[in-house]
């Protein structure tokens, strides 16, 4: 009589495969030995998965770490990996893309895109029910450095920081595209002031590479020179402020890049500033933390500017960010500042694999103290949502709203009619309420300051009614330091 297998055996024999993805990178790209992350990204509908937004679009993503990996070496993902959205036995069936990248974390900002960075060019597999399928995965390509061409009307501009190199222990520069006005030729004798103009997260100035399309636009009517900032690093965006974990941007772009700029370009003196959404954010920290050295502020569509409404979380009450307290799962990016787009509870997973330069990561690298591993304190649980009231202790000198109220007194003489934040009421990541806040904190003071709310989004609001009010705002505020600096 045959012996019967019992049925928990015969559970746990059918599961204790899972799909493996083997890699291995070549001498050609990496002479090695590797240590640190590997990423795996699966896309049914993305053909270069490593490229898909992370957070804001949903779909599989797997990390390993390493040690001393030699070139053509092979490490697994299996079921060990980290995970999102589920193990990789667990993973939906059907046709995938699949893709590879080796991090070597060699400063660029996206793990996807870094230069150095060891990918494989994407193929097609089939996951189906055989869990003992192995797929091969040989990363033969790398993410090359790209080099600046400039043209006529539009220079590259690395100044090299002290600052930073000493807090990173290695050379950093801060980078720029300088945009010159036709006047800069036409007029040899003039010298302009210069707009910063700073790029929300994921801007790149290396995009004005080559570019012989491009002038520098005036402000209003004024002719001036553009400096176009992008706040890349290997955390996120650094919105060129000092913090525990990128080092001291904002001095570096005060004290080492403006005095590098002047130096090269015929510059008058006067700076002002413009930025979209976490560039927005960006100059409104700026010319508060800096007010005598910026001469005027067009902030539009600001990243959080009052931590009191952080995408719909009260921060100084604890909440959770994942979930209202009636339970529903909080957005993070909407349609039409309404219709869910993407949780929060989704970004913070996605990123809890993709480990290093993404919008919730960058957050943390701006606003947290250093951890003890080296790493950015994380403001929120990535499984459960619950915040951390010790990191947020630290986030609070990052509160522009609260930094204005209780310096305004000292502050108010420098910075008193300086400053201008726009943004679309139907805001897609919930933007709009931190301005609200912030616009009745400085009514309070009597503060002198322009809030203005178009119809729109984040994406939309760029009418030319909105950009011409914005220019015309700045256009004054150069006429107001004309006033008191003309010759």
């Amino acid at each position: 009589m045959k012996k019967q297998i019992p049925l928990l055996l015969l559970f746990i024999c059918a599961f204790s495969y899972a799909q493996q993805f083997k890699t291995s990178y070549s001498s050609a790209d990496f002479e090695g030995p590797f240590s640190g992350k590997v990423f795996l990204y699966l896309s049914k509908e993305n053909k270069r998965p490593k490229d898909g937004f992370v957070g804001i679009t949903s779909f599989p993503c797997y990390s390993i770490d390493v040690e001393n990996i030699m070139p053509g070496a092979t490490v697994v993902f299996d079921d060990t990996a980290k995970s999102y959205p589920v193990k990789l036995s667990d993973i939906e069936r059907g046709n995938y893309y699949a893709q590879v990248v080796w991090d070597r974390n060699l400063g660029g900002r996206a793990i996807n895109e870094s230069p150095g960075n060891i990918y494989n060019p994407a193929i097609e597999v089939t996951i189906t029910q055989n869990r003992e399928e192995i797929f091969t995965l040989k990363c033969s390509e790398t993410i090359a450095e790209r080099l600046f061409i400039e043209t006529e009307f539009i220079k590259e501009l690395k100044a090299p920081s002290t600052l930073l190199s000493k807090f990173h222990t290695k050379e950093i520069t801060v980078n720029a595209a300088v945009i010159l006005p036709k006047e800069y030729y036409t007029q040899a004798d003039r010298h302009f002031p210069v707009l910063f103009k700073v790029a929300g997260y994921g801007g790149d100035y290396l995009r004005l590479s080559n570019n012989t399309s491009i002038q520098s636009q005036p402000i209003d009517t004024i002719a001036c020179i553009t400096v176009y900032l992008d706040g890349n690093c290997a955390l996120g965006h650094s919105v060129y402020t000092n913090s525990a974990n990128n080092g001291p941007w904002g001095d570096a772009l005060v004290k080492e890049f403006i005095p590098a700029l002047e130096k090269k370009f015929r510059t008058n003196g006067a700076k002002l500033l413009t930025g979209h959404s976490s560039g927005g954010w960006t100059v409104l920290s700026l010319q508060t933390r800096y007010p005598e050295v910026f001469d005027g502020c067009w902030s539009s569509a600001p990243d959080p500017v009052d931590f009191r409404d952080y995408q719909g979380v009260n921060l100084y009450k604890g909440e959770n960010l994942f979930y209202t307290p009636e339970g529903t799962l909080r957005n993070v990016a909407t349609v039409a500042g309404r219709f869910p787009w993407a949780s929060s509870k989704q970004m913070y997973a996605m990123e809890n694999i993709i480990y290093r330069g993404e919008q919730m990561h960058s957050f943390n690298a701006v606003f947290s103290a250093k951890g003890s591993d080296g790493t950015p304190e994380r403001l929120c649980d990535p499984v459960t949502g619950a915040m951390n009231p010790q990191t947020f202790e630290h986030w609070k000198n990052y509160d522009i709203s609260l930094y204005l109220r209780n310096n305004w007194d000292s502050l108010k003489r420098n910075l008193d009619s300086k400053i201008r934040v726009s943004i679309g009421s139907q805001d897609n990541f919930l933007l709009t309420g931190a301005v609200y806040k912030l616009e009745e904190a400085m009514k309070a003071l009597n503060a002198n300051m322009e809030f203005e709310y178009f119809p729109g989004d984040h994406f939309t609001i760029f009418t030319p009614e909105y950009q011409t009010k914005g220019n015309a705002f700045l256009a004054n505020r150069y006429k107001a330091w004309e006033a008191v600096n003309k010759k």
